[in-house]
C-alpha cells in the first residue's frame, strides 16, 4: 500500500516512515501543501497522512479542495490542536480519521489499517480471496487454513493484487506499490516475486494479461476430497 505522508516536522515524519515501513507501506514524504498538491496529481495513494499546520497553510483548507474536486482517497489528519471543536472541524472538512499529537506509533498505523478497511467496504480483518487468507495487520497468509511464509516484497504483491479485486495492475502500477521513489529496483526484480508467489500459492494465483500487465486468478476453492 502507498501512502502520502504530508508533514513538515522532519524528527515526526522520520519515525512515521520508519513504522508505516515495518509494516510493508511505502511511504512518500512531502512537507508542505504545494508539493502534496503535486504528488497527488502524480501518483496513485491508497492513502494519505495530512499535518493540519504546514509552513505554507492549514492542511484543512487542501483537504477541502481535494474534496471538492471529487478526491475521495482517505486521510487521517494529524494535529496538535486537542480541542473537540478542532476535531469536529477536520471531520466534516473530508478527513475519514483524525489523530493529535503526540500520538503512539502503533495507534498510528491501525488507525490507517481501520481506515483502509473501511474505504474497501472490508468487515472481516482477513482478506480473502478463494482458498487464500491475507491478514493485512499480522502479514499473513494462509492457504487452504495452512500458514504461507512470503518475504516482504511478495507479501506487497499479494496485497496489491489482491485489494484490486480482479481489476489489471500494470507493471508500473505494481512497481509504485512495491517500491519508493529512493529504492534501486532490478529489472527482472517484479518477475521474480511474481514467480515465487506462483510458486507457494499455485501457478494460477496470478493472471498475466499479455501487454497489458497482472490480475489475482479466479477465486477457486480447495479440491474436494
Amino acid at each position: 500500500m502507498r501512502v502520502l505522508l504530508v508533514e513538515d516536522d522532519a524528527l515526526v515524519a522520520a519515525g512515521i516512515e520508519a513504522g508505516l515501513a515495518l509494516s510493508d507501506f511505502v511511504v512518500d514524504g512531502v512537507m508542505t501543501l504545494a508539493a502534496a498538491r503535486s504528488a497527488l496529481t502524480t501518483m496513485d495513494y491508497d492513502a494519505v497522512i495530512l499535518d493540519r499546520r504546514l509552513p505554507d497553510g492549514d492542511g484543512l483548507t487542501l483537504l477541502g479542495q481535494w474534496r471538492r474536486s471529487g478526491i475521495a482517497t482517505p486521510v487521517l489528519m494529524l494535529t496538535a490542536r486537542d480541542a473537540v471543536a478542532s476535531r469536529v472541524e477536520g471531520l466534516q472538512g473530508g478527513a475519514d480519521d483524525y489523530l493529535v499529537k503526540p500520538f503512539d506509533l502503533d495507534e498510528l498505523i491501525a488507525r490507517l489499517q481501520a481506515l483502509l478497511r473501511r474505504a474497501a467496504g472490508q468487515v472481516d480483518r482477513a482478506i480473502h480471496h478463494g482458498r487464500i487468507a491475507f491478514d493485512p495487520i499480522d502479514r499473513s497468509v494462509t492457504l487452504d487454513g495452512e500458514p504461507v511464509v512470503l518475504v516482504r516484497r511478495e507479501l506487497m504483491l499479494l496485497e496489491a493484487l489482491i485489494r484490486a479485486r480482479g481489476r489489471i495492475l500494470s507493471t508500473d502500477q505494481l512497481k509504485d506499490r512495491l517500491y519508493g521513489i529512493d529504492d534501486e529496483v532490478e529489472s527482472n526484480a517484479l518477475n521474480v516475486h511474481i514467480y515465487q508467489l506462483r510458486r507457494k500459492l499455485g501457478r494460477d494465483v496470478i493472471e498475466t494479461v499479455r501487454g497489458v500487465g497482472y490480475r489475482l486468478g479466479a477465486a477457486n476453492e480447495a479440491p474436494s476430497s
